[in-house]
């Protein structure tokens, strides 16, 4: 019991917390940005059409208002928000009408989450590799070049080097396919064709997602398994002859893991903002690209939605680690 109130209880407080100040701001800022929606949609429809009643035009105004949360005042539209949040019912989209929300972002996701797990999971796991096993052999020549390598491409925007890719193997040498995550025209199933076309097409957005993050995985884990290789225990093992293999995976990387573990399960979780530039320049359909055309048509709901997904998944996860981290490091315990 002691552990339930000291440690998780806290917790679960903060937890909370920071999920409703982040739904808060999610609701404030669309409409601090001076963009009305409805307003939006009301200029589309009179550019289709000649003449329309202003009896019916007040009615449709008044319908959109209650569609999209809008009536009432900033209070009582805020009431409703976090009401309709509970349910998890964000409402339909502007831009897709009349698509909820949550199918528009459970339609983009599986895309989000195949190239960026992925190209994660492979950044993470040869940045520390690497960043390991440079900081344990120092003073050898090639972790010099690996290690000025690293610091040559963290400081690299993720679009920047998109756009080198697609120049270089898509325009100059073309390898790979301009955009989009398969051919046009392909009916999406699952069979062996529809899943290499898949793949043959994230190849570029992957790759550039994996330089781009094994500099900063490479640098963090150099740094912290240098304070590894210099610990007593280390240096210990050195002098009794144990194998440098041997204490490089025992001692090393096993104990500089821990906190590369934390900042893998938030990138994790952080897959619900997508790589919003990267698919951008790669007309991905993930995440990152719906909350881009939301922001620009003021889709409050679909903007709201994405955000607020994104803020619950981070949360959760940073709940989870928090929680479970005593179980994987022997030096912290609950009580």
């Amino acid at each position: 019991m002691g552990a339930i109130r000291e440690y998780i209880i806290p917790r679960l407080i903060v937890y909370f917390l920071v999920i409703y100040v982040g739904v808060t701001l999610a609701f404030f800022i669309p409409r601090i940005a001076g963009v009305d929606p409805v307003m939006v949609m009301m200029n589309r429809i009179a550019a289709y059409a000649e003449f329309m009643d202003p009896e019916s035009v007040e009615q449709l105004l008044d319908t959109m208002r209650e569609l999209y949360g809008l009536k009432g005042s900033l209070w009582e539209q805020y009431v409703k928000f976090l009401q309709r949040i509970v349910v998890g019912d964000f409402g339909v989209s502007l831009t897709s009408f009349p698509t909820p929300v949550s199918d528009i972002i459970w339609r983009a996701l599986p895309w989000t989450i195949g190239l960026l797990s992925i190209s994660t999971l492979i950044s993470w796991i040869i940045g520390n590799i690497a960043g390991a096993v440079a900081a344990y052999y120092s003073e050898k020549p090639w972790s010099r070049i690996l290690s000025g390598f690293a610091v040559v491409i963290y400081p690299i925007p993720y679009y920047l080097m998109s756009l080198t890719l697609l120049f270089i193997f898509g325009f100059l040498i073309p390898l790979f396919p301009l955009r989009g995550a398969t051919t046009i025209g392909r009916e999406i199933s699952l069979n062996l064709q529809t899943l290499l076309d898949i793949a043959y097409h994230s190849i570029l957005p992957a790759l550039s997602l994996v330089i781009t993050s094994f500099g900063w995985w490479f640098i963090s884990m150099k740094n912290i398994a240098f304070h590894e290789k210099l610990a007593d225990y280390t240096q210990f093992a050195e002098l009794i002859g144990l194998p440098k293999r041997f204490i490089l995976n025992k001692f090393v990387i096993r104990n500089s893991l821990l906190p590369q573990i934390t900042g893998l399960s938030v990138s994790l979780a952080g897959i619900f903002n997508g790589a919003l530039m990267t698919e951008l320049v790669f007309s991905y359909p993930g995440i990152g690209y719906i909350l881009y055309q939301s922001i620009l048509n003021g889709d409050f709901n679909l903007m709201m939605g994405i955000v607020i997904y994104s803020i619950i998944s981070v949360s959760t996860a940073t709940l989870i680690i928090d929680l479970i981290y005593p179980l994987i490091d022997p030096r912290i315990r609950y009580r």
